[in-house]
């Protein structure tokens, strides 16, 4: 039996290795910086990484992907998730926080990570957990090849104040209650614990609720809840660690107090104004407009308060947008999924386009300008030679027909295929 055993083991090792060098063959792919529609498309992947684009002559060892007929993009980039967690299935959320654990959003995040990554989504920015870091657990899983999902970039806890929007609210006095170790801290000195805790267990962003919202108790969602003065305090800090802010901001005050704080970035963003629009393209502040989601008409189970809030900003999120896509300030794609399905981010680029965006500009959104937001833009975002291998595919020229990102075919994340659909 040893020498058997022994015998298969040589002839496992003596077996050639997988090829290492891929080449991909479309009819196409998008250089998402020109805008241009190059043909064809030979790209050479070599270890996860994108070692020629369409080269003179092709390795004689490669293994060749044929994607006839269809064209190439890099992989897709949400930056505004909650991959753990479930606000689309009735009212479950409404009380998931004190019913479920962090290992029952660790278990969600498995599964919604994966429906992320098979929907073209390489790369998310992950937008905030219950308490327990179930985001982090879940970027680790996927780091190690445990699980199959998106690379993440987990905000483990909120950032809030006592009572605030992303805070647990609505039960009886001593049942969750949360501090500065789960994210709810009031004044710099709680602030500075927060952070510290949160970098401390791999957080990789800070998100604070600047603002009220639409999803938590109270009348207002766009009343400012962070002080200013707390708000520099959370941006010096976060930098002092080397992480970046991003702040949920509904209401124009909190908005703008968020964009003169540092942060880099306002989620939703519902009531611009021409000042903030100034001010956040003097910054290079961006702009995450998850416009979707005012197309979606919410479950009947929804509570009367959230409806109320959500039909007050309504309009005022379809000027935001426009008054953001007119001045030409930053914007990255977010889709806010976790309160719809998460494969159903995809359906961001059509509302972004269906509201005059450009299909160029939707796709710059998901790819250069998030990795810009990131700071990844030498190695995501474009399909070039030295870029890490996050490719999809898809039927139809994007740029002509947008809805096309739809229905991802091909994804490939540092040069490993997770889907290809040989389907005609």
């Amino acid at each position: 039996m040893k020498k058997l055993l022994f015998t298969l083991l040589m002839m496992l090792i003596a077996l050639p290795a997988s090829a290492q060098i891929i080449v991909i063959q479309a009819d196409g792919y998008i250089d998402v910086a020109s805008g241009e529609l190059i043909t064809p498309a030979n790209i050479v992947v070599d270890n996860g990484i994108i070692s020629s684009v369409n080269p003179s002559s092709l390795p004689g060892d490669a293994e060749i992907l044929d994607l006839s007929g269809k064209y190439l993009l890099p992989g897709f980039m949400d930056m505004h998730t909650h991959v753990t967690l479930d606000f689309f299935t009735g009212d479950h959320w409404t009380t998931a926080a004190v019913m479920e654990t962090p290992a029952d959003w660790a278990l969600y995040g498995a599964q919604f990570a994966r429906d992320m990554l098979m929907a073209g989504f390489t790369t998310i920015r992950d937008a905030g957990a219950w308490p327990g870091f179930p985001d982090v657990a879940v970027m680790r899983a996927i780091d190690r090849g445990g699980i199959i999902g998106p690379r993440i970039i987990p905000a483990g806890h909120y950032l809030s104040i006592t009572g605030g929007h992303c805070d647990v609210t609505g039960f009886a006095p001593g049942i969750m209650e949360l501090g500065p170790k789960q994210g709810i801290a009031n004044g710099r000195y709680e602030i500075l614990e927060a952070i510290r805790y949160q970098a401390k267990h791999g957080v990789k962003v800070i998100k604070v609720c600047a603002t009220a919202g639409v999803m938590s108790r109270g009348d207002s969602p766009g009343a400012q809840q962070y002080s200013d003065e707390e708000l520099n305090v959370i941006v010096e800090e976060a930098t002092r660690h080397g992480l970046k802010v991003m702040a949920h901001a509904h209401g124009s005050e909190g908005i703008l107090a968020a964009v003169r704080a540092g942060v880099a970035s306002i989620e939703h963003g519902s009531m611009l104004t021409p000042e903030i629009v100034r001010e956040m393209k003097a910054r290079g502040t961006y702009y995450i407009p998850t416009i979707h989601l005012n197309d979606i008409p919410l479950p009947p189970e929804t509570p009367e308060w959230v409806v109320k809030k959500s039909e007050y900003l309504a309009p005022y999120v379809e000027r935001s947008f426009k008054m953001a896509l007119e001045s030409g300030i930053n914007i990255a794609l977010g889709s806010d999924a976790g309160v719809m399905p998460h494969r159903d981010a995809r359906l961001e680029f059509h509302a972004m386009v269906s509201r005059s965006m450009s299909p160029l500009h939707a796709l710059q959104a998901a790819t250069v300008h998030a990795a810009g937001l990131i700071g990844m833009q030498g190695e995501l975002g474009q399909l070039k030679e030295g870029m890490l291998a996050d490719i999809v595919a898809v039927r139809e020229n994007p740029l002509e027909t947008i809805k096309t990102v739809e229905e991802v075919i091909f994804v490939m994340k540092e040069g490993v295929v997770y889907k290809h659909e040989r389907t005609k």
